[in-house]
């Protein structure tokens, strides 16, 4: 019953927007966006062949901006350390649209047979790695090109302003390297002059069928913080642990605390959440008893008031049982990205817009995912509508999932010709629909 509801909403939906929208622009620029893709597959194996970790995006960031000066746009680089942002103002008046796509590559050496696979290496963390692709964002940067050069083209019809947001570090920094990314694009204005109305981005998922457009109204994708726990105890001789106070025996106490306030203090009836340990550094030999352990995590939620409980409950779990020993626990809780979440009126005016990119039967409705998105920092300025591109590359019969953040990551390339009609379709309908 939900799935014929739901049907019905998109097609009465389309239809009042298919009202407005200049069907016969849209037509040409997806034909055109066809005609451009072997140029799409060109950018993407030379971005794939040529990563940058995040912040180190010089030689990326200089290429699209040379690629969008070309075009005729104005173009600002650097931005917000290695960021690009351009604008391509339409003839006729109009609302102002932001499309973004990030351009940061993993410390991930690459483990694919592709002709094109990275032999890119860097340091990371003071260790020597292969830097890959590992995420999509080679995609995302070579979608968002297309885009804009098809609707240069077209600039005569166009009502409005686009600006195009290429973005550095959306995987991070070091917490000593400062704001990153989102964060630091919004500080500096980039939602600003001219101030945008609407911003779209995807999301290319290896996993998801090829071409298929997954999107959600509401929280799509987690908040994420960082979570350290120093325990301090007592060292002692392995041998004689009653001399001691084990902050060993106690963080493994403390581990299983926290699962008990996802189980059984969290409302998971309203939205899920995830407590991971994942690192646990202490001792150095193993007949000493140490005087300290740290323990280092991830924290997921979907919104704010389940986020501020969740930190607090860690801090009371970690700090008690610690107490309860006769040990001290001091929490540090990073607050990172907050959840990505989708406008809701925006989101159901644009569903028909994916419908007319990629056909009813290729748009989905998706369950919210636990990983994290800083393209939230500017859904908390504007309404913004993120959504996932489905890539997975059947044609290659793969042994191995092409999971996002291993080596073994890889997509389907006839997959991006979806995400320039989608991203195109947004942008003409919304300015259509929005017009000043």
């Amino acid at each position: 019953m939900r799935r014929i509801y739901l049907t019905v909403v998109m097609m009465i939906t389309l239809g009042q927007l298919g009202a407005q929208t200049n069907t016969k622009l849209i037509t040409k620029t997806h034909q055109q966006a066809i005609e451009l893709e072997p140029k799409l597959i060109e950018w993407r194996r030379y971005f794939h062949q040529h990563p940058e970790l995040s912040n180190r995006e010089v030689k990326t960031g200089a290429r699209i901006a040379e690629q969008l000066k070309d075009l005729g746009l104005e173009v600002q680089y650097p931005f917000a350390k290695t960021g690009v942002v351009a604008l391509l103002k339409g003839a006729k008046p109009g609302p102002v649209v932001a499309l973004r796509a990030d351009m940061d590559a993993l410390p991930v050496t690459e483990r694919n047979a592709l002709p094109f696979a990275s032999k890119a290496v860097d340091s990371f963390g003071n260790q020597q790695t292969g830097v890959m692709h590992a995420c999509g964002h080679d995609g995302h940067m070579s979608i968002l090109l297309a885009v804009a050069e098809v609707l240069s083209k077209n600039k005569s019809e166009l009502r409005g302003i686009v600006k195009f947001i290429f973005q550095p570090a959306e995987e991070g920094v070091a917490p000593e390297e400062g704001m990153a990314g989102a964060e630091l694009m919004v500080k500096e204005g980039v939602l600003e002059n001219p101030k945008v109305d609407a911003i779209f981005g995807l999301h290319i998922q290896s996993l998801l069928p090829s071409g298929q457009l997954a999107y959600r109204s509401g929280g799509l994708m987690a908040a994420v913080d960082g979570v350290d726990i120093k325990v301090t105890g007592q060292g002692a001789h392995g041998a004689t642990p009653w001399d001691s106070v084990d902050p060993v025996v106690i963080s493994s106490q403390i581990i299983q605390g926290l699962q008990t306030i996802v189980s059984r203090q969290t409302e998971l009836t309203k939205a899920g959440a995830v407590i991971t340990i994942g690192s646990i550094h202490g001792g150095i030999r193993r007949n000493i008893i140490p005087e300290t352990v740290l323990l280092q995590g991830t924290i997921r939620t979907f919104d704010d008031a389940m986020q501020q409980k969740v930190h607090e409950k860690i801090r009371l779990t970690a700090e008690k049982i610690a107490e309860s020993a006769g040990a001290k626990a001091n929490v540090d809780v990073q607050i990172m990205y907050p959840a990505t979440i989708n406008d809701a009126a925006l989101t159901e005016k644009m569903v028909p817009s994916l419908i007319r990119a990629a056909g009813q039967e290729n748009v989905v409705v998706t369950q919210p995912v636990t990983m994290a998105e800083d393209f939230s920092f500017y859904q908390r300025r504007v309404p913004g509508f993120f959504f996932f591109l489905g890539a997975y590359p059947a044609d290659m019969k793969l042994t191995v999932k092409p999971t996002h953040h291993t080596a073994d990551f890889m997509f389907d390339e006839k997959a991006m010709i979806t995400g320039v009609k989608a991203l195109l379709s947004l942008t003409l309908d919304y300015m259509e629909a929005y017009k000043k």
